[in-house]
């Protein structure tokens, strides 16, 4: 082999090392992260940086509403709501519902839409921490590395805790605290069963229902909620 071909051998060579490199220094890192929420909440997640800096393209002076509460001042309406309508196999899966998401697909390919999505409460929550809404196939593969790494690091308690606090419920609106004080006056900790479910109903859509308030489709879907929240035990 020419000795002039050896420098674009070890390019080729090195270019794919640095990439794994830094792929690998990616993922310490939100594993670092991780680590550091078994103990201590987030100041801020990356969807709420990204909902602030939209509010406050309108309005400078806009803030989000967003208060911290321990697992124990939740209600356990709003943990039983929540599994119901966002993750029903969630003490069961490692993380991904793979049945859940084969369902999705079965349901995606027979309507020629996207009409089901399959991601866990555990998906929502590294999707909510570090990632942005919008959806690609490395984002979606960068979620599930991070739901695996997370399902490690963390306990069931710690990622329902940690998702029930910076999850979106409204405009500017994260976690049970704030959606518990703004939507019925009081805290997270006195919800009724039907003011979680109703809670629970928005998160699929929050700043839609903010916006349009009690709209047939979620005072139905409230009562559906309702009705599986005994079918769920939370941690």
């Amino acid at each position: 082999m020419p000795a002039r071909s050896w420098p674009l051998r070890r390019l080729l060579i090195r270019v794919p090392v640095a990439l794994l490199a830094a792929l690998l220094a990616v993922q310490l890192w939100f594993a670092a992260w991780l680590t550091w929420y078994r103990t201590h909440y987030p100041l801020e997640t990356a969807f709420m940086a990204r909902e602030l800096a939209r509010l406050q393209a309108d309005d400078p002076a806009a803030r989000l509403h967003y208060t911290w509460v321990d697992y124990d001042r939740i209600s356990i309406h709003l943990k039983r709501a929540a599994l119901a309508a966002e993750d029903s196999r969630f003490m069961e899966h490692g993380g991904i519902d793979w049945d859940g998401v084969r369902h999705a697909l079965e349901r995606n390919r027979a309507a020629g839409d996207t009409v089901a999505g399959g991601s866990t409460i555990s998906q929502q929550l590294a999707r909510n921490l570090f990632l942005s809404p919008r959806r690609s196939w490395p984002r979606k593969a960068q979620e599930v590395a991070i739901t695996l790494m997370q399902e490690q690091i963390l306990d069931k308690r710690r990622i329902l805790e940690l998702y029930l606090n910076v999850a979106e419920f409204g405009e500017g609106i994260f976690g049970a605290e704030a959606a518990a004080r703004h939507f019925f006056g009081k805290p997270a900790a006195a919800l009724t069963p039907i003011e979680a479910a109703d809670l629970a109903a928005r998160l699929p859509r929050p700043r839609y229902y903010h916006r349009h308030g009690h709209t047939d489709w979620l005072l139905q879907y409230r009562q559906i909620i309702l009705a599986r929240m005994d079918q769920v035990a939370p941690p």
